[in-house]
C-alpha cells in the first residue's frame, strides 16, 4: 500500500509512535523512527522493527524542545533513508495540575515538544511534498485538542493549537496532492497516562484495574483502554489513496468520549 514512500514518525520508540511505525512498515514504507534515547538503545529498537516486518528502517535521535533540531530532524531523516515523503509528529509529554500552581518550565517544555516541534518539521517537509506533488502528514492531537478536562493547561493549549495549525498547513497544501490531518486518541494504553492511572489505583488500595474503570467511567463510554495499534491502523488508512479526499480533519478515535 505505501511501498516507495518513506515516513518520519516522531516519539517512534514505544508507545502510540511504536505502534504506528509498526504498521506503516507492515503497509510497505520505509521508517525512519525518532527518539530521545542514546543511539545505540534506538537503532536497536529500530533494527528490530526491520526484523519484524521486512522494512527498511534508521533511528534519529533529536531533542525536540530545541528548535534547531526539532527543525533538522527532515533532513535527518533524509540522510538516513530517503525524503520522508510521509510525516507522522506523535511525540508527546504530559504533566498535571491546576493552573495556579502549574510550573512555567512545564508550560514551556509541553508547548515546545507537543506543538512547537511540530511546527518546525511541517514548515522543513511541505517544500519537498509539494515539489513531489504528494505528501501526508499526521498529527497526533488528542481528544484534548477538541475538550479539554481539568489541570491540563498545557496540554490543552498544545493539543488545541495542533489542531488549528492542521486545519491551516491542510488548507495551504490542499491543492498539491498533500492531506494534514490530525487523530485524536482517547485513554489509550500508553506510558503517558500510566502516572493518572496509578493514582486512581491508589483509591482503591492499588487495585490497577478498578483504577482504570474508575478513570474510564468518568470519560470513555466503551470502558476500554485502547491498544496504540488501533491509532496505527487509523494512520496507515490517512496515507493511503483511499483518504486522498480527506484534509484538515481531527479524527477522534476515542470509544465515544466525544460524542458526549
Amino acid at each position: 500500500m505505501l511501498k516507495n514512500h518513506c515516513t518520519l514518525v516522531t516519539g517512534a520508540t514505544q508507545g502510540i509512535g511504536r505502534a504506528i511505525a509498526d504498521r506503516l512498515a507492515r503497509a510497505g514504507a520505509a521508517v525512519v523512527l525518532h527518539g530521545s534515547e542514546p543511539p545505540e538503545i534506538g537503532q536497536r529498537i529500530a533494527d528490530e522493527l526491520s526484523r519484524e516486518t521486512g522494512a527498511k528502517t534508521a533511528f534519529a535521535r533529536a531533542d525536540l524542545a530545541d528548535p534547531v533540531a526539532a527543525a533538522g530532524l527532515v533532513d535527518q531523516a533524509t540522510g538516513l533513508l530517503a525524503f520522508p515523503d510521509i510525516l507522522v509528529n506523535n511525540a508527546g509529554i504530559q504533566f498535571t495540575c491546576p493552573i495556579e500552581e502549574f510550573p512555567a518550565q512545564r508550560w514551556d517544555a509541553i508547548i515546545a515538544v507537543n506543538l512547537s516541534a511540530a511546527f518546525h518539521t511541517m514548515k522543513a517537509v511541505v517544500p519537498g511534498m509539494r515539489r513531489n506533488g504528494w505528501g501526508r502528514i499526521v498529527n497526533i492531537a488528542s481528544v484534548h485538542g477538541l475538550v479539554a478536562s481539568v489541570d491540563k493547561a498545557a496540554y490543552l493549549a498544545a493539543k488545541h493549537g495542533l489542531v488549528g495549525i492542521s486545519k491551516g498547513v491542510a488548507l495551504e497544501t490542499a491543492a498539491q496532492g498533500i492531506t494534514v490531518n490530525c487523530i485524536c486518541p482517547g485513554w489509550t494504553d500508553t506510558a503517558i497516562i500510566q502516572p493518572q492511572i496509578e493514582a486512581r489505583a491508589a483509591e482503591f488500595g492499588g487495585d490497577r484495574a478498578a483504577g482504570i474503570r474508575d478513570l474510564l467511567r468518568e470519560k470513555q463510554p466503551n470502558l476500554t483502554l485502547l491498544p496504540p495499534e488501533r491509532i496505527g491502523d487509523v494512520a496507515v488508512f490517512l496515507c493511503s489513496e483511499a483518504a486522498a479526499g480527506i484534509t484538515g480533519v481531527a479524527l477522534p478515535v476515542d470509544g465515544g468520549w466525544t460524542a458526549q
